[in-house]
C-alpha cells in the first residue's frame, strides 16, 4: 500500500476533531444577495416610492407592465423590506426576488408576513424582460425612464403623494 498515509488511530489523529456541523444546513447559505427586488401590483412607481419612504425602505421604484418594482438599495435587507412594504400595502400580495450568485429565490408576502416560497422559474416565466434585466444586473433602475426613488423623500412628501393619488383615483 504505497502512497497511503498513516491511518488515524486516536482522538489526536482525527483531522475533523473540533469541526462543528450545524443541525440546520440552511445557515451555510447565508450569503448576502447581490440584487433584491419587490414586485408589486401597484400601477405607478410614485405611490410605491412614497410607501417605501414611509416604511423607511430605500428603493428605486421602477415602472413595469406587471406593476411597479422596488429595487432595493440594500439587497441584504430584502426580507425586512418585503415585510414592511407588504404590511403597508395590507392585503395586497408582493413577491420578493433575490439573486445570490447564480441562484434566484422567490417568496410571497402578504400583510407583513412571508406566506410561502415560490418556484423562481415559474415567477419569471411570464415576467417582462425589464424584470429579468434588473434581477440579472444587466440594467440599473436609474436607467429606466419613470423611476422614482424613496431616498430623500420626506414623510410629508410621501403622504402628499399618496393623498394626491387617492383623490385622483
Amino acid at each position: 500500500m504505497s502512497g497511503v498515509g498513516p491511518v488515524p488511530s486516536g482522538p489526536d489523529d482525527d483531522p475533523f476533531s473540533g469541526l462543528e456541523i450545524p443541525d440546520d444546513l440552511s445557515e451555510l447559505d447565508d450569503e448576502v444577495p447581490s440584487v433584491a427586488l419587490v414586485v408589486t401590483p401597484v400601477a405607478d412607481p410614485a405611490p410605491l416610492a412614497a410607501t417605501c419612504a414611509l416604511a423607511k425602505v430605500e428603493v428605486d421604484a421602477v415602472p413595469s407592465e406587471v406593476g411597479a418594482i422596488a429595487v432595493l438599495r440594500d439587497p441584504g435587507a430584502g426580507e425586512q423590506a418585503a415585510g414592511a412594504i407588504s404590511e403597508l400595502l395590507r392585503a395586497v400580495p408582493v413577491v420578493l426576488l433575490e439573486r445570490r450568485e447564480e441562484q434566484v429565490s422567490a417568496t410571497h408576502w402578504v400583510g407583513g408576513e412571508r406566506t410561502r416560497d415560490l418556484p423562481p422559474g415559474l415567477v419569471l416565466s411570464d415576467a417582462p424582460e425589464l424584470l429579468e434585466s434588473l434581477l440579472l444586473g444587466v440594467l440599473r433602475a436609474a436607467d429606466v425612464p419613470g423611476t422614482v426613488t424613496s431616498v430623500g423623500m420626506s414623510r410629508w412628501k410621501a403622504l402628499r403623494t399618496l393623498a394626491g393619488r387617492r383623490s385622483r383615483d
